[in-house]
């Protein structure tokens, strides 16, 4: 077991030396399919990408006039939290935000300052928010990327629309997908850590639970009856408890902006925190990984931190 757990050690080590950049780089444009596949995609590494979307209307048109006048009385799923840590820990629970239900001019309200509330404001649902619920929008937008599609050979899972506020927060975590990440106005900061860090991440389990605001505004936190416990990563990367999780001290998170008009491509099974500015506006488009070898290694690894628990 002690052999193992060198291994588990040094084998983030070999991935920097071998393949992984020390910074997320620049890309001028879109290359072509087989190169960013032979690129970014196989060897699974990410990088932004400048004019990816210069020719979107949505760059020009997309401010809060444009945005009442064209969706204004659109119904939408906002997410709700006391402290904009949605899909969260706090203390010994995985805590979901409330999901309200109000008119896009009324979230622009809340995000210019015309309305006083509680609480922190975010559209992120992830189920392909911007054809199911903003269809409008499309137009100013594509509904996929061509040369990501054609490298993939098949078209995203889902196309999510995301504005918030700046106290929203998406904590530590992994998809299972090739996430382009398209940036229309404002920034968003990331925190990105590989795949072969996982063994410096911790996992715990947590009942999970949602937020729930009361008549007086506070919020309450209710048990999700009946649900099996969540695994999450419990470590906040911005203030990392390094005494309880000393193996952290191992990881090295890369950190990127990615402004209006950018694109970072973010790899399947990375690891990533973000954060962005004040009424930030980004889509997104999720293309589902190939569940081969990589994927393959990923679970290996993942059963043997597991095994021999902290590095």
């Amino acid at each position: 077991m002690e052999e193992v757990r060198n291994y588990l050690r040094h084998f983030p080590e070999e991935a920097r030396e071998l393949y992984l950049n020390e910074s997320v780089p620049y890309l001028d444009g879109p290359v072509s399919p087989l190169q960013f596949y032979r690129d970014w995609i196989g060897p699974n590494k990410p990088c932004i990408i400048r004019n990816a979307f210069s020719d979107w209307p949505a760059l020009s048109k997309w401010n809060p006039a444009y945005l009442r006048e064209t969706v204004g009385s659109k119904v939408i799923s906002v997410a709700v939290t006391p402290n904009g840590y949605a899909d969260a820990v706090n203390g010994d629970r995985f805590v979901m935000p409330e999901e309200r239900q109000m008119t896009f001019s009324s979230l622009l309200d809340i995000i210019e300052g015309k309305v006083k509330s509680s609480g922190v404001f975010y559209v992120q649902k992830q189920c392909s928010n911007l054809t199911e619920e903003l269809p409008q929008l499309t137009e100013d937008v594509q509904t996929h990327i061509p040369w990501m599609s054609e490298a993939l050979g098949k078209l995203p899972d889902a196309v999510n629309f995301w504005i918030g506020e700046e106290n929203a927060v998406t904590s530590m975590h992994k998809d299972h997908y090739e996430n382009l990440y398209c940036v229309i106005s404002g920034e968003k900061r990331f925190i990105l850590i590989p795949p072969t860090d996982r063994p410096f991440i911790p996992y715990e389990l947590y009942q999970p639970a949602t937020y729930k605001q009361k008549q007086d505004d506070s919020f309450e936190i209710v048990d999700e009856e009946d649900s099996e416990k969540v695994p999450w990563i419990p470590l906040d990367p911005l203030n990392p408890d390094l005494d309880r999780y000393p193996s952290y001290r191992l990881a090295r998170p890369l950190y990127c902006t990615v402004k209006a008009g950018e694109m970072l491509y973010l790899p399947s099974l990375w690891f990533h925190h973000v954060r962005q500015s004040h009424g930030c506006i980004a889509v997104n488009f999720w293309y589902d990984m190939d569940y081969d070898i990589k994927y393959n290694y990923f679970q290996l690894v993942e059963s043997l931190t597991g095994a021999v628990g902290s590095v």
